[in-house]
């Protein structure tokens, strides 16, 4: 049995991806700041491993601490740059339910995270899958504030070399700090999203 140590979970490690472009896929230089996305996740314990468990309400209740943490680390990591775009997703070892992993993204660990960027408005889009350490997890991503704006369609990709065991569920959550270079989609623009409904 493992030790709790932060809150309902026992954390093993927790992760910060960063990467920044500069340049288009054929080399066409950024249209403004460079695009940077970050992921952060935590690899977590999964009490319910091997079996089946009906409640699964003591995860939900204690991921809003765990929602808490993941934005006193955006911001720190985004280091004053403001977040435009955010996205999350699960990774769950082979012996645990997608369902476990599911129970961590729900809207009581979601909301600090949208406090944490200034009150967010859209719904995060999300995925996830069982796997192992080496499993790429694609994390999507969307405007924080209306989902429809087109040029923050985008994604970012992690892998974790150790994790997660099959005993293990890796949380994960991504940001960016604008849309894709050089969009050119047309639609609702980043810029005309003030006072907007989040599921514009």
């Amino acid at each position: 049995m493992r030790t709790l140590n932060f809150g309902a979970f026992h954390i093993r490690k927790w992760y910060l991806q960063v990467e920044d472009t500069l340049a288009g896929e054929t080399g066409a230089p950024a249209d403004g700041e460079p695009l940077r996305k970050f992921v952060l996740a935590a690899c977590i314990h999964n009490p319910y491993a091997g079996r089946y468990e009906p409640d699964l309400s003591a995860w939900i209740e204690g991921s809003v601490a765990l929602g808490q943490e993941f934005g006193r680390r955006i911001q720190q990591a985004a280091n004053g740059q403001a977040i435009e775009s955010y996205g999350k997703a699960i990774l769950v070892g082979a012996d645990g339910e997608y369902e476990h992993g599911n129970a961590l993204l729900t809207n009581p660990a979601a909301n600090p995270i949208r406090d944490a960027l200034g009150g967010a408005k859209s719904w995060v889009p999300s995925t996830g899958k069982r796997g192992g350490p080496g499993t790429v997890l694609d994390i999507p991503l969307a405007h924080k504030d209306a989902l429809y704006v087109r040029s923050h369609y985008d994604s970012v990709s992690a892998l974790f070399n150790d994790g997660p065991n099959r005993d293990e569920v890796i949380v994960c959550w991504s940001f960016a700090t604008r849309g894709r270079l050089n969009a050119r989609l047309g639609g609702l623009k980043a810029s005309e999203v003030k006072g907007l409904d989040g599921l514009v």
